[in-house]
């Protein structure tokens, strides 16, 4: 792209010359093609110049050359050096090539992460193997720290009944039909689509019709997002190197392979979305260092397994922290009832909200805004009453001998497995209506994942004496009173929700 600028500028000023005497087809026919031809060759080697990269390895560093013009030298020590992940696109695969990008999981952007050009496939595959091995085996903390390597998870094609269940699918209805409509109004033909359509469904009651397209739109949407599913997740693996590293590969035309060190990580979270909850479904994400905030793709490179059966993503969850039992399947302990109360005035407030602007601008605009607002109001209060209780009930905090774990959500639930080894301090926040209520919310910091975990509205005396027990003696000093109760030597977990 750098060179259509000049070459743009020179075949503007040949092709008035020509055209002057011989007419303009004349003069795109001698214009054009030295014009792409142009383009096409000064692409390839700007991006040969910017792109050719020399790489070499010793004992403590990997050292990186890249460029011609412009050069850029980097040199990585090994031991810095987080993730190498491998990823071939439908070209690369057929040359047998890949590209390697290397993390150091630095927050420094770009800075902390280097991008080999494709490589030979089994060249690729070595340099990972280089770079990774002072990964250290048998990172988990649980008590089967001898299982073996191998398969912790293959695909499965019946995991594909989870893929519409996403709030991807009505998007991608509404952007096929917003794309169909911008179409038709370039080429003229809006009202006759409009036409079309209307004949389709003839003198059929409007709520019919609202819901007919609805539900093709929703056909179309989830089709949509099989195939971005499929591409994305098809014959995923996740397995568990003789290195001490886990390793997933997934993709249909582009596949990716990447690697986590066990030694990294300090937990994982299963997601349960709320439509995907409702089928059963849950997926599980990684809680691990050095993964820069900058990082490319840094959320799927996070996801150990697509959503799946929950049993089997709670087992995966296990396997992964090589423990007997997920800690996510735990039993939790409930909050009190007064946080049910914070949850259904927020979302009553929410749609308070709504409606008011609704109202307002019907008032000022059109009196068709004041139905929209009353019908709304019928659908949403009931709903937003659902989501509140089901938030409530979805809290939940308790202690293992080894993981804090924590649950919250409702559009997206998630269930996080802490390391308790892994917390390194401790944020307590406390709003003045949480105070009035006697609720306090507790932040577990860690270097891993999201950089903090919460536990949300805890009554005030537990939530103190989980952070204290938690990690013993890290947050004591700053307790005006001895905390109360011991949330691990409890007689047992309070059900969660009421």
């Amino acid at each position: 792209m750098y060179t259509l600028g000049p070459a743009g500028g020179a075949a503007l000023i040949t092709g008035y010359w020509l055209a002057v005497g011989n007419g303009l087809g004349f003069a795109l026919a001698w214009v054009l093609p030295p014009l792409v031809l142009a383009v096409v060759a000064g692409g390839v080697a700007g991006e040969w110049m910017r792109r050719v990269t020399r790489y070499r390895v010793d004992p403590e560093r990997f050292h990186v050359h890249t460029g011609v013009v412009v050069r850029k030298r980097l040199a990585l020590r090994r031991e810095r050096i987080r993730s190498v992940d491998l990823t071939a696109d439908p070209v690369l695969r057929v040359l047998g090539t890949a590209t390697v990008r290397v993390g150091t999981g630095e927050q420094a952007g770009t800075e902390g992460t280097v991008t080999l050009w494709p490589l030979r496939r089994p060249d690729a595959v070595a340099l990972r193997a280089t770079l990774l091995a002072h990964a250290a085996p048998g990172a988990g903390t649980g008590a089967d720290e001898g299982a073996d390597d191998g398969a912790l998870a293959r695909f499965d094609r019946r995991w594909i009944r989870f893929a519409p269940l996403s709030f991807l699918t009505p998007a991608l209805g509404a952007a096929a039909a917003g794309g169909l409509i911008q179409v038709s109004e370039w080429f003229g033909l809006q009202e006759e689509l409009f036409e079309t359509i209307g004949s389709w469904f003839g003198l059929a009651p409007a709520v019919l019709v609202a819901v007919l397209m609805g539900v093709g739109l929703f056909v179309v949407g989830g089709v949509a997002t099989v195939a971005l599913w499929v591409e994305s997740w098809w014959n995923h693996t996740l397995d568990r190197q003789a290195d001490g590293t886990l390793h997933v590969r997934r993709g249909l035309l582009t596949t990716r392979s990447i690697t986590l060190e066990e030694s990294r990580l300090r937990g994982v979270e299963v997601v349960e979305p709320l439509t995907a909850r409702l089928a059963g479904g849950a997926r599980v994400d990684a809680v691990a260092t050095g993964l820069a905030q900058g990082e490319e793709d840094k959320t799927d490179s996070q996801i150990l397994l697509p959503v799946a059966p929950k049993e089997l993503a709670d087992r995966v969850a296990a396997d992964v922290l090589r423990e007997p039992a997920s800690p996510t399947a735990a039993p939790l302990t409930g909050h009190p009832v007064a946080a049910r109360g914070r949850r259904l005035r927020w979302a009553l407030a929410t749609v308070l909200v709504t409606e008011a602007v609704l109202v307002v601008l019907g008032l000022l605009l059109t009196p068709v805004l004041l139905h929209i607002a009353w019908i709304s109001a019928l659908v949403l209060v009931p709903l937003a009453i659902v989501l509140a209780l089901d938030a409530y009930r979805s809290l939940g905090h308790t202690l293992t001998e080894h993981y804090l774990v924590a649950r919250s959500g409702t559009v997206r639930r998630a269930t996080v497995a802490l390391q308790r080894r892994g917390i390194v301090g401790w944020t307590v926040r406390q709003s003045v209506f949480q105070r009035r209520a006697g609720l306090v919310t507790v932040l577990a910091t860690t270097a891993a994942g999201s950089g903090a975990y919460a536990v949300r509205d805890a009554a005030e005396p537990d939530g103190l004496a989980l952070a204290d027990a938690a990690v013993p003696g890290l947050l004591r000093p700053f307790l005006l009173v001895e905390p109360v109760g011991d949330p691990v030597s409890a007689p047992g977990p309070r059900p969660a929700g009421p």
